[in-house]
């Protein structure tokens, strides 16, 4: 009997074992293939395209569970909703409520974007959208298009295109937009639920999301009202058999048009303006900032004081930037600023409430007074003060520095600062020399010069240098004279000029457009380098130095030699942009000569990926295989090597029209 109930229990523990092991084996996670397909939709309540839709509750159903991702910002809904609607996943059902009374006889559409995905791996339903609609029945036309930043042709992820029916100029700045859509990461956007009729189409960075533009914000528009429409077509379909053969298959389809509206959007720049603050940072200086640019200096006034009445060109020497917006005065006045307490009246552009620059005059308390000695040294100060009586007073000399490279480049004049205004210069006490063997020759040279600008610290030397040679800058003790009776030590540099193999020229034979155009050299930050205008179909870029760059071109419609942004309420557009679609590796001593039809490719595949910063997300797993060509095409560090960045994932385009944009046929 022992025996059989020792058996018994060495059975058990055994089948035990097995069980857990078993279990243990279940539980394990054995990998796999990645599930990289998006959820499907299967239905939803309403359904796609209902009409008579009487509550604002929706349920979309799929076929695995899923998530939603920042549905504030992704999910848009027409018409515009004023309060908040609520979007949550639950398992594999969507369910949406709207909290705004529906409008009778309306379209309504709910855009996903990519904002519903699954679960486990994030696979995005991308582009999802439904409608229904609370009449009898559903309006279906649609505008589609791209929107790319004009400065750059960078695709505008997650901004909002709408449209209004009203077609008012004012309509875009006191009136929401009537039915909107987001562009996705290509900047692609597709307005749904249109009725026939005329529409003013609009881009917005709505950042306060009333749906109407304000100044500060981005926008674009489109100089025509557009008219959706529908068209029926033909549609192939390849089908593949079980064993592996192909068949065509034709079907009906509808292209709905517009389908390749170009959008470009813009910041006017508008800021209002104001005094942010004004100060007297030290006893001879006194600063005023302003919120923004302008053309038209403040005029400014001594109240107080011996020299009351006077304006601050008689007292004052100007230091301020390019836009005049930061303003320093140095005071060259001894009795001016002398003064512990200076009122001072300035009028100035102020914007006022109705947005309009009037002029303001406010009265300004300037005060300074020299750091209070503290009681322990007052007696040390006493004694150093009878000691200085006997001696010369210290002197005080301007710091003088050379902001030059170094090397030199031949075609830059040196550049120099000065730690104040100078009342002169006297150039006979500036010597120039070039080494010769081992000998300083000395050699004619030009004027030391005020910087062209308002900038009255800044100062050149324009020079024709010799490519590769070692140069002496002498400068005597008091050839240069400050404001304030004080002059420069004695001043000795050498330095050495780039030689000419140094360098690369580059030129570009520009063709497609008689408008004048400018190009812009850019480096691998999309950054301006240098520009040039197009002469005679040609762009000129000399003494380069080995880099790699890029290229973009702006039709200059002014001719003023620079880019222009657009303004909405004057109706001018930004001007064009258009990208080189190649790199350029330049290297030394080479001369590079490239010929660009500026309408040879479509905007959005004209500007390089490399450069390119709104870059699509991928998907967990996918590889970038945008940057193949770095491996693959390098001969040496900037080698011959030349690519379409921007095509390499593209495939062949579709056809293109003067939108500059490739059509989708659906």
């Amino acid at each position: 009997m022992k025996k059989v109930q020792q058996y018994i229990l060495l059975s058990i523990t055994f089948v035990v074992a097995i069980l857990l092991v078993a279990c243990a084996s279940i539980g394990r996670p054995e990998g796999g293939p990645r599930d990289e397909t998006s959820p499907i939709f299967v239905k939803s309540s309403p359904s796609q395209g209902e009409t008579n839709v009487k509550k604002g509750k929706l349920e979309l159903l799929f076929d695995e569970n899923l998530r939603i991702d920042d549905a504030s910002n992704k999910v848009v809904i027409s018409p515009v909703q004023k309060t908040m609607p609520s979007i949550i996943a639950n398992a594999k059902k969507i369910i949406v409520e709207l909290r705004d009374t529906l409008i009778p006889n309306t379209t309504y559409t709910i855009d996903f974007s990519d904002a519903i995905r699954d679960l486990n791996e994030g696979n995005p339903v991308d582009g999802f959208a439904i409608d229904f609609a609370t009449g009898d029945s559903i309006d279906s036309l649609r505008i589609s298009g791209m929107l790319f930043e004009a400065r750059n042709l960078e695709p505008a992820q997650g901004m909002i295109v709408g449209v209004y029916s009203n077609l008012a100029d004012s309509a875009i700045s006191t009136l929401p937009l009537e039915r909107i859509s987001k562009t996705n990461q290509l900047g692609q956007f597709t307005i749904r639920g249109l009725k026939p009729g005329n529409y003013r189409l609009f881009a917005l960075n709505d950042k306060n999301r009333d749906f109407y533009w304000d100044r500060t914000e981005d926008v674009a528009f489109y100089d025509v009202t557009v008219s959706p429409s529908v068209e029926a077509i033909e549609v192939t379909d390849t089908l593949r058999a079980v064993d592996g053969t192909d068949s065509l298959v034709v079907r009906q389809g509808v292209k709905y048009l517009p389908n390749d509206v170009l959008l470009t959007w813009f910041n006017e720049g508008y800021v209002a303006q104001y005094m942010k603050d004004y100060k007297r940072p030290d006893r001879r200086r006194l600063t005023f900032n302003f919120a923004t640019k302008s053309d038209t200096l403040p005029q400014i006034t001594l109240v107080n004081g011996p020299k009351a009445g006077l304006e601050i060109t008689d007292w004052a020497v100007l230091n301020a930037n390019a836009t005049l917006d930061t303003l320093e005065y140095w005071i060259n006045d001894t009795m001016v600023y002398a003064q512990d307490s200076m009122l001072i009246a300035a009028r100035y552009l102020r914007t006022d409430t109705n947005e309009e620059l009037t002029w303001t005059t406010d009265t300004l308390k300037m005060f300074f007074k020299d750091p209070k000695v503290k009681k322990d040294k007052k007696k040390k100060k006493k004694e150093e003060e009878e000691e200085a009586d006997t001696l010369p007073p210290p002197l005080n000399f301007i710091n003088w520095s050379l902001q030059a490279a170094n090397p030199q480049d031949v075609n830059r004049p040196l550049r120099f600062t000065s730690s104040q205004p100078l009342a002169s210069i006297n150039n006979a006490g500036v010597r120039l020399s070039i080494k010769r063997d081992t000998i300083w020759e000395q050699i004619s040279h030009s004027d030391i010069l005020p910087d062209t600008t308002r900038n009255v610290l800044k100062f050149s030397m324009p020079h024709e240098w010799e490519p590769g040679e070692r140069y002496l800058l002498e400068i005597d003790s008091a050839a240069l004279m400050g404001i304030y009776n004080e002059w420069n030590k004695p001043f000795k540099q050498e330095f050495a000029v780039r030689p000419m193999e140094d360098y690369v020229n580059l030129f570009f034979n520009v063709s497609g457009t008689d408008l004048p155009i400018v190009v812009e050299l850019l480096d691998t930050s999309d950054k301006v380098v240098a520009t040039s205008p197009v002469v005679d179909g040609r762009a000129s870029f000399h003494f380069l130095l080995p880099n790699r760059y890029f290229a973009r071109a702006f039709i200059d419609r002014n001719n003023n030699g620079k880019y222009d942004t657009g303004n909405l309420l004057g109706k001018s557009q930004p001007e064009e942009i258009y990208y080189y679609s190649k790199r350029i590796d330049a290297k030394k001593n080479w001369d590079i000569e490239q010929s660009w039809d500026i309408y040879e490719q479509p905007l959005d595949l004209q500007k390089p990926y490399d450069i390119k910063k709104n870059k699509p997300a991928r998907k967990k797993g996918e590889k970038d295989n945008h940057n193949h060509h770095e491996e693959e095409e390098e001969e040496d560090e900037f080698g011959g090597s030349y690519y379409g960045g921007s095509n390499s994932q593209r495939g062949s385009s579709a056809p293109t029209n003067r939108s500059g944009l490739r059509q989708n046929n659906l």
